[in-house]
């Protein structure tokens, strides 16, 4: 997986390059939505019932069979699809609801943002220190304490800020039996898709090393539109707020 981390390290830098010499109206600006209200208060939710393991705010195998099922189909939104590794086709599509955006991919490891001991320029030749999102006191994020996921910047082929997502929106992460939740953290290239911290791949049990982890296949991202957590690294909160929402998202008919 590290090579294919190189390559888009590499073609990112060049598409970002790219995008930035575009002229302004070749990729209109969007205003990220406000947020919008719920229908729930996440002090209201005495309701056990849904199994959780050891790590605060996981699901159980129930929830991931019942969040897949609802996300089997995809109403495509995005003007084109994304690869998940260089050279591969460009066959995921950006999926959507009236309440998600999902996608079907790999998981690559988003190692960036401050320096650790997981996540540093040694134990990531590509590492950098920034985020496209910062914490409350300015810090760019930390990957190897946040569950967060990574968002394709914005482009012809789809602007999540038009979607209702934006830095700090609350995603559900499925891998196997597991659910996770965690925030939208940071943007990669414009031309892929399949990529969280080393925390989001730990919590999932996905090897989170950021030269030879990840997955090749099998991973769900669901972002649930007009969420926020704030702080974004309050990752408590966007268990709360996960598990809340997820539950309104499995309610609908």
């Amino acid at each position: 997986m590290h090579t294919r981390r190189f390559a888009l390290a590499l073609a990112g830098g060049a598409v970002l390059t790219a995008v930035a010499a575009m002229p302004a109206a070749a990729v209109p600006a969007v205003a990220p939505p406000e947020p919008g209200p719920w229908s729930y208060r996440t002090a209201d939710l005495t309701d056990d019932s849904w199994a959780k393991d050891a790590e605060g705010g996981a699901a159980g195998p129930a929830e991931a069979r019942a969040l897949l099922g609802k996300v089997e189909r995809c109403r495509q939104i995005s003007e084109g699809r994304y690869r998940t590794d260089p050279g591969a086709r460009a066959d995921v599509p950006v999926c959507g609801t009236d309440r998600v955006v999902f996608w079907k991919a790999d998981m690559d490891i988003d190692c960036d943002g401050v320096r650790t001991e997981e996540c540093n320029s040694r134990t990531d030749p590509w590492f950098h220190p920034t985020t496209a999102f910062r914490q409350s006191d300015g810090r760019h994020l930390n990957a190897a304490t946040l569950p967060f996921i990574v968002v394709p910047a914005p482009s012809r082929t789809w602007d999540y800020r038009a979607h209702g997502v934006r830095g700090g929106s609350v995603a559900a992460v499925v891998y196997g039996d597991r659910v996770r939740y965690a925030v939208v953290g940071d943007t990669g290239p414009t031309t892929a898709i399949g990529e969280a911290s080393y925390a989001m791949a730990k919590a999932l049990g996905i090897n989170p090393d950021p030269r030879s982890g990840g997955v090749p296949s099998g991973v769900t991202y669901i972002v649930f539109k007009d969420t926020r957590v704030s702080p974004i690294e309050d990752h408590a909160e966007a268990a709360r707020v996960g598990e809340a929402v997820a539950r309104e998202f499995l309610a609908d008919e």
